[in-house]
């Protein structure tokens, strides 16, 4: 007369979407960069299902400035790493992260006197 459900188990980590090693160094290094440059003050990390992303704060209590997402399911189409601004619009997409970040090196950039 009675049904019994099994109890909800942990996640299956390997269905979790992450950053790898490498892609990792890269976002925590421009991050470093954009801290020293008083940009950014603060940083949260996302994993889930279908998706990793790093997000960047300018102050705690604020909505991130820019997501960093990866997205496995789109990497035979658009890309896989996405740059998404404040407002939820995508300012870049592409297969290669570096490339992705581009816009943000950018404004690390100085003029060097000699």
């Amino acid at each position: 007369m009675s049904v019994i459900s099994p109890f909800p188990g942990p996640r299956d980590r390997r269905a979790l979407t992450a950053f790898d090693h490498r892609e990792l160094r890269r976002i925590l290094d421009l991050y470093g960069r954009m801290v020293a440059a008083g940009h950014w003050r603060d940083y949260a990390m996302q994993f889930d299902i279908g998706v990793a992303s790093f997000a960047a704060f300018r102050r705690s209590a604020d909505r991130p400035e820019i997501w960093i997402q990866k997205r496995p399911e789109l990497h035979a189409k658009q890309g896989a790493f996405s740059l998404v601004s404040e407002h939820g619009a995508v300012l870049k997409r592409g297969h290669d992260l570096s490339l992705v970040l581009a816009p943000l090196e950018r404004r690390l950039m100085r003029l060097v006197r000699d």
